[in-house]
C-alpha cells in the first residue's frame, strides 16, 4: 500500500506559497496515492514497487498515477527552503563539460520546461554512461519508463504554480533554482 509521503519541510514561502504547496501535496499527490492504492488492490501490480509499476504497467490508470506518485515524491523532496547553491561535484562537473555553465543548463532546462505542450515534466537525467539529458514528459511520463535515473525534475502542471504565477509558467520555472537542494539532486546521480 502506497502512502503519502512527509514534506522534509514546513513551508517553501516565498518560493512556493504555503497554500500552493497545501493543494500540491495534500490534495492532488494524496489524490493519486489513493487512486493507485485502488486501482492495484488485487492485481498483479499490488505490493509492487512504483518504478516496477511504471515499467510494467500498460498505458493507462495505473501507469498514471504511479508516474504522478514517483514524479511528485522526487519533485517534493528534492527542495529545502534554506538550499545551498550548486557545489564542486561529480554532477556539477558533468552540467559544466555538457552545457559550459550552470546558467547554460537552467536556461535550457527552463525552455524546455516553458515549451512543453500542456501538463507535465521537465526532467534532467541521466543514461548509464553518466551523459545528462533534458526530458520533456507529458502527463504522468518520466525517466523510469525510459530505463533513465531521474535527478531533477520541474512539475509544469498548472496545479504546480497557478495559485502563485496564473498562466506565467516561465516565472514558475525560473523562480525554483534557489529551493532546489543540490546535495539531493547530487545523491540521486551517484546512486
Amino acid at each position: 500500500m502506497f502512502t503519502l509521503i512527509n514534506l522534509p519541510y514546513a513551508s517553501l514561502e516565498p518560493v512556493i506559497s504555503d497554500r500552493t504547496l497545501s493543494f500540491h501535496h495534500g490534495k492532488h499527490l494524496n489524490g493519486y496515492v489513493n487512486t493507485l492504492n485502488g486501482l492495484v488492490a488485487g492485481t498483479p501490480f499490488e505490493g509492487k514497487s512504483l518504478e516496477e509499476i511504471i515499467t510494467t504497467a500498460p498505458a493507462g490508470p495505473v501507469f498514471n498515477n504511479a508516474g504522478q506518485i514517483l514524479n511528485h515524491n522526487l519533485y517534493f523532496t528534492q527542495f529545502a527552503p534554506d538550499a545551498s547553491p550548486a557545489e564542486a561535484s561529480p554532477l556539477l562537473a558533468r552540467i559544466l563539460q555538457q552545457w559550459g555553465t550552470l546558467e547554460a543548463f537552467q536556461t535550457d532546462f527552463e525552455a524546455k520546461g516553458v515549451s512543453l505542450f500542456g501538463s507535465g515534466w521537465v526532467w534532467l537525467a541521466t543514461k548509464a554512461d553518466g551523459e545528462l539529458c533534458i526530458l520533456q514528459c507529458p502527463g504522468a511520463d518520466n525517466p523510469v519508463a525510459h530505463g533513465l535515473r531521474p535527478l531533477l525534475t520541474f512539475d509544469v502542471w498548472e496545479h504546480a504554480y497557478y495559485l502563485d504565477h496564473q498562466n506565467l509558467r516561465a516565472a514558475h520555472l525560473k523562480a525554483l533554482w534557489p529551493i532546489v537542494n543540490w546535495k539531493v539532486v547530487e545523491e540521486r546521480y551517484n546512486k
